[in-house]
């Protein structure tokens, strides 16, 4: 299990270098915070549509390598063209470039992870938490480079660190399985699943505050005042309060059930919500970050483990794709849209308020989809 975690952890690393700090990039070339959230928002759009997309193409053609290679040259090529020609006009067409290439690589690479696991999924959490280690070693770094060299240090780390992951993922072994039946059979079962769909909307519903918090925390914490160093620090609290939670998610899932992980990951979101809500000191943040792991990898982690079982044979790329599209695509988009224009109509608090009440709201659509589920099964 030595390259997937190579590849987690030089994805995510890369990742830190730059994501976080793409809404000061914005802010820097003049947009206005509604302006950063169409922006912010063009980005999981295509992920939503590309995500399932590729995935699916994986699952038909069994090239999950090659597409998963050709991926993270896409995304390379895409960052260097935001690095070397800035431009509201440019930002946009490499921000999707970026988005549409960047879309596959996690979901391939879980679905790969847990074929190579079989019977030992369970310990995925343990594989997948080399990219919160990735991610915390990366994040405090680039904000300190950052300080002190502009972005064009973001940049150039997002890239360097591309390509460890790439060179980790030539090496993954691919397997090929075969779709019992036509593809399109497949999809319409997949899709048609409502136990899948309900969990599925409670992700969208209840998590939109990481996708709000994503968007606009770095600018909310620069209104009060904060470094790039501390923004830094921050992301490393949020990935070291992640390590624990994948590490101990197999054993999570099994007692508590992914519908009742994912309940508690939703909560986790509220209190953030709150919390961020309440912040007068830019170092509040630091103990607020804390529940990422929780509001996270729990989530993330039910979901994965939750997509690989209901998936049918041969469709776990896909199935994979459609779960990080919802997560990474519509909600991001949502978050990013609704983020940017609250925060110039009401404030950065009143936004995160909002965020913490979507995430009760999500907990109560998953409790009503249980006790329907309960219902149907009585």
């Amino acid at each position: 299990m030595l390259r997937p975690k190579a590849a987690y952890f030089f994805y995510f690393a890369a990742g830190a270098c730059l994501m976080p700090f793409m809404v000061l990039y914005y802010a820097q070339n003049g947009l206005s915070a509604s302006q950063i959230g169409l922006l912010s928002g063009a980005l999981p759009l295509v992920t939503l549509i590309s995500a399932p997309l590729w995935g699916g193409l994986a699952d038909a053609t069994g090239r999950h390598r090659a597409l998963l290679l050709l991926a993270l040259g896409g995304s390379m090529a895409a960052v260097l063209g935001l690095w070397q020609m800035p431009g509201v006009g440019r930002l946009i067409l490499f921000v999707v470039l970026n988005a549409f290439s960047l879309a596959p690589v996690i979901p391939l690479i879980d679905n790969t992870v847990l074929a190579m696991l079989g019977e030992r999924r369970g310990l995925y959490g343990q594989t997948r938490l080399w990219g919160a280690v990735g991610w915390g070693i990366a994040a405090p770094f680039a904000g300190w480079l950052i300080d002190r060299a502009g972005m064009s240090a973001a940049f150039a780390g997002n890239i360097l660190l591309l390509c460890g992951c790439l060179l980790a993922a030539t090496g993954l072994p691919v397997g090929r399985s075969s779709i019992a039946g036509s593809y399109w059979r497949g999809m319409r079962r997949l899709l048609g699943n409502r136990q899948w769909t309900a969990f599925l909307a409670s992700i969208l519903i209840g998590g939109l505050v990481m996708s709000i918090e994503m968007s606009f925390l770095f600018l909310y914490l620069e209104r009060l005042g904060a470094s790039k160093t501390l923004m830094g620090i921050c992301l490393t609290v949020s990935t070291v309060s992640e390590l624990p939670v994948w590490f101990g998610a197999d054993r999570l899932i099994e007692r508590l059930g992914t519908r009742n992980v994912l309940a508690l990951s939703l909560l986790a979101c509220a209190a953030q919500g709150f919390g961020y809500s309440l912040m007068t000191d830019p170092l509040a943040a630091l103990p607020i970050q804390l529940l990422h792991g929780l509001a996270f990898s729990a989530s993330w982690a039910a979901g994965v483990a939750y997509s690989g079982e209901i998936a049918p044979p041969g469709m776990g790329a896909t199935a994979q794709g459609v779960f990080s599209g919802v997560s990474f695509g519509l909600r991001a988009a949502l978050g990013a849209f609704l983020g940017g224009t609250l925060f110039d109509l009401i404030g950065p608090a009143a936004t995160f308020r909002w965020g913490g009440i979507a995430a009760l709201v999500g907990i109560g659509f998953l409790w009503a989809a249980s006790r329907r589920a309960a219902t149907a099964k009585a």
